[in-house]
C-alpha cells in the first residue's frame, strides 16, 4: 500500500548527524539511510555528518570525521581499514598495531571518563556542524542514533545556534533494572549516568523527539513530564520499518528440503542466546530421535555468545548449530552483505527472533524483525514483556514463545517440527512494514507540507 508523504516546502536544508551512516547491514545505519530516498523525494536537502566507518554518499554533501578519543578512533579505524582493504592480512596487521599503540590511552580514557567508546565523535561533529551552520546552509538539525554522541553534538548545536532540533532515539538511553524501576534513580555507572542526563536534556531542548516503541515512549514520559505537554519537546513513536532487504519486494514460494533449517540473523549475547534453542532440542530429540539428523540451527551475522558455545560442547551439538559469521560484500558476485543476508533469510524454514531477557525488552523491538517481515518466512519469536511486539507477530502469523518459559519454548519447537514434517509450516500474512510510513509519520508530526 502506498503511503502519502508530505512535501517539505520550508526549512528544507537538514543537517543529519549520524555516527553510523552507509555501514552495510548495520541497524544503526539502515535506520537513517533507508529514509534518505524518501526525504529527497519530499524536497529535503540533506547534509550528513558521520564517522568514517561507512561508504561516502555522493548524492548530497556527506562529511566523514574521525573521532578524537582513542577508543572511538580504534573502532572507526578498524571499519575504515575493512572497507578499504577487506578483513585479510592488511586488516589484521594494521588494526593490531593501532590497538597496541592506543591501549595505554584507551585505559586512561576509561579511567578518567568511563563513557562508551563513541562519545568523543561528538566533538568533531559539533565543530564542523557549527561551521556549516554559520555558513548559512542549514535550517534544521536532525540527530539519529545509535551512538549517543550524535545526540550530544545535536544538543550542543541547538544550544549554540538556536536552530530547530529533531531527535531520533533508536534504543532507550535509560536502562531500567526491573518492572518496578521507572528509571528515576541516577545510575552509578558513569556512562549510564550521562545517558540519563542526556535524555533529560533532549526532552527539554529538542523541538521534536521520538522513540521506536510504545514502551520506550511510555517510560520516557514517566521520567520527563514535559513530554506530556504541548510545550517544549513533543514525544511520539515512529515504527522504523525497513526497506526490502536485498531488493526483495514480494513473497517467494518456499521450497522444503531434507533439513529443517532454523536461522537466526544478527547479534547474540548471553541475554539473547541460541542456547535457549539448543536446550529445547534435548526433549525433542528424546521424543523424536530422527530429528537429531534433520534439524539444523544457523547463526548469521555475529560470533556465538559464550552460553551457546558452552551448550554446543555440553550437548555435542557442533553439527547442529552452524555459525556462519557476518556476511560481507562478495567481491566475486558484487552482492552486498545485505543482499546475501536476504537470500539466506528466504532459504530458511523458520526465522528465529530472540528478544532477550532484560527489562529493557519492554522498550525494544529487534531491528531484524522488520527485515524478517519482507522475507515471507514464518518467524519464531521468543519475546519478553513486550505486548506491542507480540501483537505484531500474532497479526502476521508466527510461532510465539515467552522467554524464560522452557516448557513453552520446547512445545513451540515441537510444533515447528511437526508442522515441518507435514510440510505445513505457518504461512505468514504478508504485512511488511516499510520505511515510507516512518518518514510520513515524522513529517506529519512536524506539520510540514
Amino acid at each position: 500500500m502506498s503511503i502519502s508523504i508530505p512535501r517539505v516546502t520550508e526549512k528544507k536544508r537538514w543537517l543529519i548527524i549520524s555516527h553510523a551512516f552507509n555501514m552495510d547491514g548495520r541497524a544503526a545505519s539502515l535506520t537513517i539511510t533507508d529514509k534518505i530516498p524518501y526525504f529527497l523525494n519530499a524536497g529535503i536537502e540533506p547534509i550528513v555528518l558521520s564517522a568514517i566507518t561507512g561508504v561516502k554518499d555522493h548524492r548530497f554533501p556527506h562529511y566523514q570525521y574521525l573521532a578524537w578519543g582513542p577508543a572511538a578512533f580504534r573502532f572507526d579505524f578498524r571499519h575504515w581499514v575493512a572497507n578499504k582493504y577487506g578483513r585479510g592480512f592488511i586488516y589484521k596487521l594494521f588494526t593490531r598495531i593501532v590497538s597496541i599503540l592506543l591501549a595505554p590511552l584507551i585505559g586512561l580514557e576509561k579511567l578518567a571518563l568511563g563513557y562508551s567508546s563513541q562519545w568523543s565523535w561528538a566533538v568533531p561533529a559539533f565543530i564542523n556542524g557549527l561551521r556549516i551552520i554559520r555558513a548559512g546552509k542549514i535550517d534544521l538539525i536532525y540527530s539519529t542514533g545509535g551512538a549517543w554522541s550524535a545526540h550530544l553534538a545535536g544538543l550542543w548545536l541547538k544550544r549554540v545556534t538556536g536552530l530547530p532540533l529533531i531527535v531520533e532515539v533508536h534504543d532507550p538511553l535509560v536502562i531500567r533494572k526491573d518492572p518496578n524501576d521507572q528509571g528515576f534513580e541516577k545510575p552509578k555507572n558513569r556512562d549510564a549516568r550521562f545517558r540519563h542526563y542526556l535524555e533529560n536534556q533532549l526532552t527539554h531542548f529538542s523541538d521534536k523527539v521520538w522513540w521506536f516503541t510504545d514502551g520506550a515512549l511510555h517510560y520516557a514520559k514517566v521520567r520527563n513530564a514535559n513530554l506530556n505537554t504541548p510545550k517544549n519537546a513533543h514525544g511520539f513513536v515512529v515504527t522504523p520499518g525497513a526497506q526490502p532487504p536485498g531488493s526483495l519486494s514480494n513473497n517467494r514460494a518456499h521450497q522444503y528440503t531434507d533439513k529443517l533449517n532454523l536461522c537466526h540473523f544478527g547479534s547474540l549475547a548471553n541475554d539473547r542466546s541460541l542456547s535457549t534453542i539448543l536446550r529445547a532440542l534435548i526433549p525433542l530429540f528424546q521424543k523424536y530421535p530422527e530429528a537429531r539428523d534433520l534439524i539444523r540451527v544457523h547463526a548469521y551475522g555475529a560470533p556465538l555468545d559464550s552460553l551457546s558455545v558452552d551448550a554446543i560442547e555440553k550437548f555435542g551439538f557442533s553439527d547442529v548449530l552452524l555459525a556462519h559469521g557476518r556476511l560481507e560484500i562478495d567481491p566475486l558476485t558484487g552482492k552486498s552483505g545485505r543482499q546475501r543476508v536476504a537470500e539466506k533469510m528466504q532459504e530458511a524454514d523458520v526465522l528465529i527472533l530472540l528478544h532477550g531477557n532484560d527489562e529493557w525488552c519492554a522498550e525494544y523491538i529487534p531491528s531484524k524483525f522488520y527485515d524478517y517481515l519482507w522475507t515471507g518466512r514464518p518467524i519464531w519469536g521468543i519475546t519478553h514483556r513486550n505486548p506491542q511486539l507480540d501483537q505484531m507477530l500474532l497479526d502476521r502469523g508466527a510461532y510465539l514463545s515467552a522467554e524464560g518459559d522452557s516448557e513453552g519454548i520446547a512445545m513451540g519447537l515441537e510444533r515447528i517440527w511437526l508442522d515441518w514434517q507435514a510440510k505445513q509450516l505457518i504461512e505468514p500474512i504478508w504485512k511488511p512494514i516499510g520505511v515510507d510510513q516512518a518518514v510520513s509519520t515524522i513529517l506529519t508530526h512536524m506539520q510540514v507540507r
